[in-house]
């Protein structure tokens, strides 16, 4: 686990180095990451595809140098063969830890040296030696964990004879925009622990992309060193990390998703940041006009905040008053309107500018609203305010319900692993 969970203050960005420890209930939990770094590197021994090769899916946010950015991005391709290396640019996190899969077998984790080649599948890799199953070709995923750190992908290599294979995208596509309580921050294995992943990968064959980052708030102005909100920020592919700073930030949006999640507010609603309430409604407003202008056809799911608990005698009750929950439902109201409908307003973040939507033949509503009272209880939240993965299975559980119910999308992961190290049970009939 990268040492940056183990921080109190949401909005620290930089940390020298990342470390493979996970801390559970402040005990270190026991893991096993291999050393999959090759001291030595052959290219003869190999078939090697450039980072730009067209049988390379890249998932959730990346540069035109081939840079991750935000919550749990990946890569995924088929291959054929039992080997895959992959060379890691300079622009890679040192020692960042990152998830690693065939198929849907369970994630293998592994921490990236900068500049190194990594052997990531080899015949001894679980799975691995398999003749057969019901994912072929074989698939090889990667995701990094952490949302402050990123990898560059330099190249990818199998056995000499073997190849590549382009997987095509899944036919649904999510994008959640949040902070920390989407990022995964304070969960076991940050981004593929978080609500956010286990929604989009638990409703199965659905892409996913999580522009989440820690501290950071609607509005846009500086909240726990964040130097931009989200209104300004999701228009850019890099997020508000010290990686960024030195950078040119692109302008390279995902593929249009057919829903949007916004958890977003818990930092705004914070008097250490003092946004006020039209500031946070104006900016949370910008963000969906800005979700309508870029994605016309997208459905856009409002979530409301929840702000942690305090014991209240003998039972505990939520943190009052509840985050802005009329402001925005009667934001909600007014995007479903006949005044909106009519003549909607879309908003670019990198022009500034609000404009009239090019009129269709008819808009109908598009903007839901998401109540998550009663999902969590106080035993769901950690010390630091942020869901523990227990907490996180309960939001993305009741998420894929509601997307279920309110757009007919069945669920269609059937098996694969979704959240590591989840796994317990009692096979004790007696006591």
């Amino acid at each position: 686990m990268l040492s940056l969970s183990k921080l109190a203050i949401l909005g620290l960005g930089f940390i020298s180095q990342a470390s493979a420890v996970i801390l559970q209930n402040g005990q270190v939990r026991e893991t096993y990451f291999p050393n999959t770094r090759l001291e030595s590197f052959s290219p003869s021994s190999y078939r090697t595809y450039p980072a730009n090769a067209s049988e390379i899916s890249y998932k959730g946010r990346w540069d035109s140098k081939y840079v991750s950015w935000w919550s749990a991005p990946g890569i995924k391709f088929g291959y054929t063969g039992q080997t895959v290396a992959i060379t890691f640019g300079n622009l890679t996190t040192d020692r960042v830890l990152v998830g690693y899969r065939i198929g849907g077998l369970d994630w293998i984790f592994t921490n990236i040296t900068a500049g190194a080649t990594h052997l990531l599948v080899s015949p001894e890799t679980p799975g691995a030696t398999l003749t057969a199953g019901p994912i072929n070709p074989w698939t090889f995923e990667l995701r990094v964990t952490n949302w402050a750190y990123g990898i560059q992908i330099d190249s990818v290599h199998v056995a000499k004879g073997e190849k590549l294979i382009k997987i095509p995208d899944f036919g649904r596509r999510i994008e959640v925009i949040g902070d920390s309580l989407s990022a995964g921050m304070y969960t076991s294995y940050e981004g593929l622990s978080s609500w956010a992943y286990g929604l989009g990968a638990g409703l199965g064959n659905t892409e996913y992309t999580v522009t989440g980052y820690p501290g950071i708030c609607a509005a846009d102005q500086d909240c726990w060193g964040n130097p931009r909100g989200q209104v300004h920020q999701w228009f850019y592919t890099s997020d508000t990390s010290w990686r960024a700073q030195p950078r040119t930030m692109g302008l390279l949006l995902p593929p249009p998703a057919d829903i949007v999640i916004i958890n977003i507010g818990t930092n705004d609603h914070n008097s250490h940041n003092n946004v006020s309430t039209s500031a946070y409604i104006d900016a949370l407003g910008k963000i969906i006009q800005g979700i309508h202008g870029k994605w016309p056809k997208a459905q856009v799911i409002v979530m409301s905040l929840w702000l942690g608990f305090y014991q209240s005698g003998n039972t505990y009750l939520p943190n009052a008053p509840e985050g802005w929950v009329k402001e925005i439902q009667d934001l909600v109201k007014w995007f479903n309107s006949d005044k909106y409908l009519k003549e909607p307003l879309v908003y670019d973040g990198v022009t500034k500018k609000t404009t009239k939507l090019r009129p269709r033949k008819k808009e109908t509503p598009f903007v839901h609203w998401f109540n998550t009272k009663g999902i969590l209880q106080h035993n769901d939240m950690g010390p630091q305010w942020h869901p523990t993965d227990v907490g996180a299975i309960k939001v993305a559980s009741h998420l894929q319900e509601f997307v279920r119910m309110r757009f007919g999308w069945e669920l269609e992961a059937t098996g694969p692993e979704v959240w590591h190290e989840t796994e317990y049970w009692n096979d004790e009939s007696g006591y």
